[in-house]
């Protein structure tokens, strides 16, 4: 049995790729940041203190290592941490894999495609420059950057997930605030900007592609976790209607319109399909329709 660390483990994704390992046979162990579930697998370790990422990667041996432990609200408040968890606890977690005797076989570093902002290109594919358009971009693309000092001595897969959504995330997100308010049946929606496209997966189909991407290992990789398709906040609306006959009133609030909020992201998956074989993402009306009717079931 291989044994695969998740940092954070206790995270919306990181739920969902510990199920999918561990129904594949995969030996689960986990970083989390705050107190976890009472498992012996699970540690408590600050990413941003580098002796205690010493000692726990060596203490856990793993095989492979999916590294999603990340700020990931791009309305986050405090700009600060956006580096110092994202790029300088990456890099805390490299050197302490670079330096253990027993190397894992491959290691999955989550960046984003907001590292690609708001690029002219429609499809943006893994050749895309960079544009990122705020500070959660701009450190996952330091991150990218700074994690190529290790590719020699480490064999590293970059991920840019575009959006994904499903039971449990959390409600600062733009799909489940939606969701939430048609389960409670609310008169008004207030939200930002109407006018944005996005390219949605379902977050079981993205922990299926972390598990692929553990089992084929494409070392030196940066690859889109993407759809390739993409749906407007009017059209999110529009299913949410149909699945629960609700019809609440939506107003835009001028404090939830963000001035560099990214127009259009649709990402092209063709290079994933090539790596891991034939993959989808269920159609988001699914998603949505799921996180309507079993909200508790997380």
């Amino acid at each position: 049995m291989k044994r695969v660390l998740i940092t954070g483990i206790t995270g919306f994704t990181g739920h969902y790729v510990e199920v999918e390992l561990a129904k594949h046979g995969w030996d689960v162990w986990g970083f989390c940041e705050h107190s976890g579930p009472s498992k012996t697998c699970y540690r408590h370790v600050d990413l941003t203190h580098a002796a205690s990422v010493n000692e726990a990667v060596g203490y856990v041996g793993a095989d492979a290592v999916v590294h999603l432990a990340a700020v990931s609200f791009v309305g986050h408040d405090k700009v600060d941490d956006f580096y110092r968890v994202n790029l300088m606890g990456t890099r805390n977690l490299l050197a302490a894999l670079a330096a253990v005797e027993k190397k894992p076989e491959c290691v999955i570093l989550a960046s984003s495609a907001n590292v690609y902002g708001n690029s002219t290109e429609g499809v943006l594919s893994e050749t895309t420059p960079p544009n990122p358009a705020n500070d959660y971009a701009l450190s996952k693309l330091a991150m990218e950057y700074m994690a190529r000092l290790w590719f020699e001595r480490l064999p590293i897969v970059i991920t840019r997930p575009f959006n994904y959504t499903g039971v449990g995330q959390s409600k600062s997100f733009l799909l489940p605030k939606i969701v939430e308010h048609f389960r409670q049946r609310a008169s008004v929606i207030e939200l930002g900007n109407m006018d944005v496209w996005r390219d949605f997966s379902d977050v079981r189909a993205v922990a299926t592609v972390y598990r692929r991407l553990l089992e084929v290992r494409p070392k030196g990789e940066t690859v889109n976790i993407c759809s390739g398709r993409t749906h407007s906040l009017r059209d999110v609306l529009s299913m949410a209607k149909r699945i629960t006959g609700h019809k609440p009133g939506v107003e835009v609030n001028p404090a939830f319109v963000r001035a560099n909020d990214v127009r259009s992201l649709c990402g092209d998956a063709s290079k994933l399909r090539r790596l891991i074989g034939d993959w989808d993402s269920p159609p988001l009306e699914e998603t949505l329709r799921w996180m309507l009717t079993e909200v508790d079931a997380y």
